[in-house]
């Protein structure tokens, strides 16, 4: 029984998985800083575009002072930043999409310029190209 779920997985891997999910590695890397703006309940830059493939290493500051979190669900991405902080971690971009980046601690919420803000706000997004066109 095992060995026929095994053959099962090369068939599928060799023959019907789509293109678009089969993991590349470019070997190429960008270093990318994301800063969780101090009370803006914000992330900056909001967006990030990458090539799939690409492996990311990415520096994250909180310059809160109070904790918040990061996770990109696509890439097994949850890290906790403490207050006033600064993580870094990496992940190769897989697959191609748009992917929200969020805050994954819950971390109150406050006035911007007159707009009430809160930890729902801390949404940005990760733009992965596909590896055929740079300018998708």
């Amino acid at each position: 029984m095992g060995a026929l779920v095994i053959l099962g997985g090369i068939f599928y891997r060799s023959f019907l998985l789509p293109e678009s999910a089969v993991p590349v590695i470019s070997g190429k890397t960008h270093e990318i800083t994301i800063t969780a703006k101090k009370d803006q309940w914000r992330f900056e830059p909001e967006i990030i575009e990458i090539n799939r493939g690409d492996k990311v290493i990415a520096t994250v500051i909180n310059e809160d002072e109070y904790d918040h979190g990061i996770a990109i669900d696509a890439f097994g991405i949850s890290q906790r930043m403490p207050a006033k902080s600064t993580i870094q971690f990496e992940f190769v971009a897989t697959q191609e999409g748009d992917f929200p980046f969020y805050c994954s601690v819950p971390c109150g919420e406050g006035k911007v310029d007159g707009v009430k803000r809160t930890h729902f706000d801390m949404i940005s997004k990760l733009h992965v190209r596909s590896i055929n066109s740079s300018t998708e």
